[in-house]
């Protein structure tokens, strides 16, 4: 077999998927069940026990831990079924959202978790059109149908509505809360059980008229009346299954299920291997597509996370794999230097646990140990054809805070931390224009709280914030720049990378500057 036919065979075994969800659907639960049947853990953890040592293996950050939510992306690998599977987890907060929508530019599907009572909530609207904007597949899990939920057909209406995707239920809830028997697997032909009598046979197959053959032991609940009178309906008045509107993001595959109880998740990642695609082409800034299968190496970073391992205060820098193969100890070229990096140490993930890879190939996520060579958006490539893909989304900051160390005594560490954490790209550090000021800039709230926590925690090192309050940041191009310029309402500093921009106080505060200087020219790029 040719190399070349062996990269492609391992290509096309790639499954690279983000699960993305509003906080508390159960997005991080079904994750864990996923490695559960990927071999990766023995036994699911739960987020909510917070007293317990057993915690959500993806969720390895201290402060994950202790608030029981997910506030960075994950990355998890396994074998099943002769594929093999990368699974990002996200972080469903909304302050975090930059992180998700980053994340969703290396994959190349989406799993939608919904929770069943709720149905779409803020969250996933957002995170949903982003994937609909890139085309990429969504399969959808409506959860927590082991707890009382809103009628199956009520939740499919509201999808088809506010997020303007057709759904095609793969199952159907028989029943819901106490009452929930399992679901009526229209794409399996066959019933699958919550309770069966016999766990090692929860199935009854159906026949072409879709009744159960043989004994049902759910005939005369009304429950499973209500579960037929359903599918009858949906196969009257529903879509047809369409694996192109799929491949395209215009249909999405519904399934029902609990996390929490096991149920329906085994179901939803066996039917979502048989549709979910291969790694498929990335743009290049120049309007390109990079073939996965070309024989070149190419990726792009699109996350940079400090002490994933306490023990050594490390950094990695997460690379997607758009095309080629890596090898351990390959030299590569950083598109933004132009400069040779050899690959030596580099890992694959198991979220907070890692091994050294030897080859990689597109479609995986590996890590490199960055001691400062890289940034969020950085291309890496092999031959001589300069490769330079997509930007990545940035938002620009709306809250800003004065931050300084709680024990003068400890700048280095103080320093150290600060630079490193920025480096992931959930704050922004500016510095006052004529003084030594740090200012930090978030999306949200939390990130401040998640910053302070980690300084103290992962750098010891305590700090203070003084909350400048909500600004809008304007860049200026330094040749139109007089510091004179700068006053109460629209104070000046400097980005990471020196560059001037002023945070203005109000809209009020920015059309007044415009007026007085209307050939200053200003703008809200990072």
């Amino acid at each position: 077999m040719t190399d070349s036919k062996k990269l492609a065979e391992a290509v096309n075994k790639r499954r690279t998927f983000a699960i993305i969800s509003h906080p508390d659907a159960g997005k991080t639960t079904i994750t864990e069940q996923l490695l559960l049947f990927g071999g990766v853990v023995r036994e699911a953890g739960t987020v909510k026990g917070r007293g317990s040592s057993n915690f959500a293996k993806s969720d390895w950050m201290e402060i994950e831990k202790k608030r029981g939510i997910s506030v960075t992306s994950s990355v998890m690998q396994f074998d099943y079924q002769g594929k093999r599977i990368n699974i990002l987890d996200t972080p469903g907060h909304e302050d975090f959202s930059e992180d998700t929508y980053r994340t969703l530019m290396a994959v190349d599907s989406a799993v939608m978790v919904i929770d069943g009572a709720k149905g779409i909530e803020p969250q996933t609207k957002k995170l949903f059109q982003i994937c609909k904007m890139r085309g990429i597949p969504i399969f959808t899990f409506i959860n927590k149908f082991d707890r009382d939920a809103r009628e199956p057909l009520d939740l499919l209406n509201e999808i088809e509505d506010v997020l303007g995707i057709e759904t095609y239920p793969m199952d159907w809830p028989i029943g819901m809360g106490r009452q929930f028997m399992g679901v009526y697997d229209r794409y399996n032909h066959r019933v699958a059980l919550s309770h069966p009598q016999d766990p090692a046979n929860p199935y009854l197959p159906l026949d072409e008229d879709g009744q159960v053959i043989g004994e049902n032991p759910l005939a005369g609940e009304g429950e499973w009346k209500d579960a037929l009178d359903g599918m009858e309906l949906i196969e009257m008045a529903g879509s047809e299954l369409d694996e192109e509107k799929i491949a395209k993001g215009d249909q999405t595959p519904v399934f029902f299920g609990s996390a929490l109880t096991n149920f329906g998740v085994k179901t939803f990642l066996e039917t979502y291997l048989k549709f979910a695609p291969a790694p498929s082409a990335h743009k290049t800034e120049d309007g390109k597509s990079i073939d996965p299968l070309a024989p070149e190496f190419s990726g792009f970073i699109f996350k940079i996370q400090a002490n994933m391992n306490p023990k050594h205060r490390d950094r990695i820098a997460f690379v997607r794999i758009c095309s080629g193969e890596f090898t351990r100890g390959m030299d590569v070229t950083l598109e933004r230097t132009k400069k040779p990096i050899r690959l030596s140490n580099v890992t694959e993930f198991m979220a907070n646990t890692r091994e050294n890879v030897e080859n990689a190939v597109a479609g995986d996520i590996i890590g490199l140990y960055d001691t400062g060579n890289f940034q969020i958006g950085d291309s890496i490539y092999t031959g001589k054809q300069d490769i330079k893909f997509e930007k990545l989304p940035q938002f620009t900051p709306e809250l800003f805070v004065r931050v300084t160390p709680k024990n003068v005594m400890k700048q280095k560490s103080f320093h150290k931390g600060i630079n490193q954490l920025v480096q992931e790209g959930a704050v922004q550090l500016y510095t006052g224009y004529n003084s030594n000021d740090y200012i930090l800039g978030a999306v949200g709230q939390l990130q401040f709280e998640v910053f302070k926590f980690r300084m103290q925690n992962e750098y010891n090192s305590e700090v203070i914030m003084e909350p400048l309050g909500s600004k809008t940041a304007r860049w200026v191009d330094p040749e139109q720049l007089d510091p004179k310029m700068a006053s109460s309402r629209n104070m000046l500093v400097k980005d990471r990378y020196g560059a001037p921009l002023f945070l203005f106080e109000n809209q009020f505060a920015e059309n007044w500057f415009k007026q007085k200087y209307p050939d200053v020219k200003l703008t809200a790029k990072l």
